[in-house]
C-alpha cells in the first residue's frame, strides 16, 4: 500500500456518515463538500445553510442525531478498516483514483481490500458477457495478460465469464487487477468466484462503494459499472449480446469521455451483436493488444514481430507450453504474453521445422523432429 498519513478516525467517521446519510447521493455530497470544505464542517453547519443548498429533507437528516443503527454500522465499517489490508478511502485521500474523482458522480468513499497502490495506475476496463463463449474467455485472458504485463491495471467486475477471465489473465502481471464489486467489501458475489476474489485481495485490489455487510441488490450492479469505467482510461468490451449489461459500462465510459474498444466476432453469433453495435456507434475495433496500447498512448510491449526476441528463446517458450499436451494459439498466447496472431505465425514455422503438429480444430501438439 502506498505511503500516506492515515486519516484520523473522527474525520473518517464524518466521511462515512455523509456517505450513508439517507438522501445524500454522490452529487449532493460533492456539492456539500465544495461549499463547506469537509464533512466535519457539514455536520456543524446550521440547518438554514444546509437547507439552502441541499433542501429541507436532507438538511434535517444532516442535523439530526446519528440514529443508533447508523452509528452501529459506522462503527462496524471502522472496525473493518482496522484489519490488515483493508482501507476506507474518502474522496480527498491521495489514494483515491484521480480519474474517478473527475466523473460526474464519484463515490464519497471507497472500501478497499488489497493493494491500494494499484488505484494510481493507468487502467483498462475489460467487460463482457457472463455466459461467455470459449473464444471470448480466451480473448479476455490473452488481452488482459498482455496489457497488464505492460503495467496497466485491468479493471473489471468479478462477474462470471469475461470479467473472471480478465482478472485471471491479469493476476501475476505487472499491472495486476482491480475488481469493482456491487456488495460490501467483505462479501463475494457470485459465491463460485470466492477463490478468485481471495487471490485478487492478495495480489490485486477489491473496490466497493458499499459498506461492509451490504448484501446483493440488483440495482447496485448498474451503479457499480460507472466506477469500473470511471477508474479506467478506456473500456474493452470482449463479448456482449444486444442487451448485455456490459453495454451499460460502455455507455458510462462514453459519457465519461473514455475510449471504448470492442472485439468483433461472427455476424451469426448472438454474443457479437453488442460489440458490433458499439463499433457502429463509434467504438474502436481491435484485433490485438497493441491496437489498445497505441490508442492509450502506451508503447506497444506485446511482441508482434520475430525480431523482438531471439528465435531460440521464443520458440523454447512456445514448445515448453506444448510440453503439457495439446493446446491452441489463444491458450499459448495467454500463458506466454505474446500476441495470438504472432503465436500462430511462430507455430507454423515450428510446424514446417518438424517440431509441432497441427491437429483438427487449429489445435497443436509438440512432436520430436525427424533425425
Amino acid at each position: 500500500m502506498q505511503d500516506t498519513d492515515p486519516i484520523p478516525e473522527p474525520d473518517l467517521a464524518s466521511w462515512l456518515r455523509l456517505a450513508h446519510t439517507p438522501g445524500v447521493g454522490p452529487r449532493t455530497a460533492a456539492a456539500l463538500i465544495e461549499r463547506f470544505a469537509s464533512p466535519r464542517t457539514i455536520f456543524h453547519t446550521p440547518y438554514a445553510q444546509l437547507a439552502e443548498l441541499a433542501g429541507a429533507r436532507i438538511a434535517r437528516a444532516l442535523c439530526a442525531p446519528l440514529p443508533a443503527g447508523q452509528a452501529a454500522a459506522l462503527e462496524r465499517a471502522l472496525d473493518w478498516a482496522r484489519a490488515d489490508g483493508n482501507a476506507i478511502v474518502p474522496r480527498d485521500d491521495p489514494r483515491y483514483p484521480a480519474v474517478l474523482r473527475e466523473v460526474a458522480d464519484p463515490p464519497v468513499v471507497l472500501y478497499i481490500k488489497g493493494r491500494a497502490e494499484l488505484l494510481a495506475r493507468p487502467g483498462l476496463a475489460v467487460v463482457g458477457s457472463r455466459n461467455a463463449s470459449i473464444d471470448g474467455v480466451r480473448n479476455a485472458r490473452a488481452f488482459a495478460r498482455a496489457i497488464a504485463g505492460c503495467g496497466i491495471a485491468i479493471v473489471s467486475g468479478l462477474a462470471l465469464g469475461i470479467d473472471a477471465a480478465a482478472h485471471e489473465g491479469a493476476l501475476g502481471s505487472a499491472g495486476s487487477t482491480v475488481a469493482v464489486i456491487g456488495t460490501g467489501p467483505d462479501l463475494v458475489y457470485p459465491a463460485c468466484n470466492r477463490a478468485l476474489a481471495h487471490r485478487i485481495a492478495a495480489e490485486g485490489c477489491i473496490v466497493s462503494e458499499y459498506a461492509p455487510g451490504t448484501p446483493v441488490r440488483p440495482d447496485h450492479f448498474p451503479r457499480r459499472n460507472r466506477i469500473i469505467s470511471g477508474m479506467a482510461q478506456a473500456v474493452l468490451v470482449v463479448e456482449a449480446a444486444a442487451q448485455s449489461g456490459s453495454l451499460i459500462t460502455a455507455h458510462c465510459a462514453a459519457e465519461q469521455g473514455r475510449d471504448v474498444f470492442a472485439i468483433p466476432g461472427s455476424i451469426h453469433a448472438a454474443l457479437s451483436k453488442g460489440c458490433h453495435a458499439l463499433i457502429k456507434q463509434g467504438a474502436k475495433l481491435v484485433e490485438c493488444a497493441d491496437d489498445i496500447l497505441l490508442e492509450m498512448n502506451h508503447a506497444p510491449c506485446v511482441p508482434n514481430a520475430p525480431q523482438v526476441f531471439p528465435h531460440g528463446d521464443m520458440h523454447t517458450q512456445l514448445l515448453a507450453v506444448l510440453d503439457g499436451g495439446i493446446s491452441d494459439a489463444w491458450a499459448i498466447a495467454g500463458r506466454t504474453g505474446y500476441a495470438p496472431e504472432f503465436v500462430i505465425t511462430q507455430l507454423l514455422m515450428l510446424e514446417l521445422d518438424g517440431y509441432v503438429e497441427r491437429l483438427p480444430g487449429n489445435m497443436f501438439r509438440r512432436i520430436a523432429p525427424e533425425a
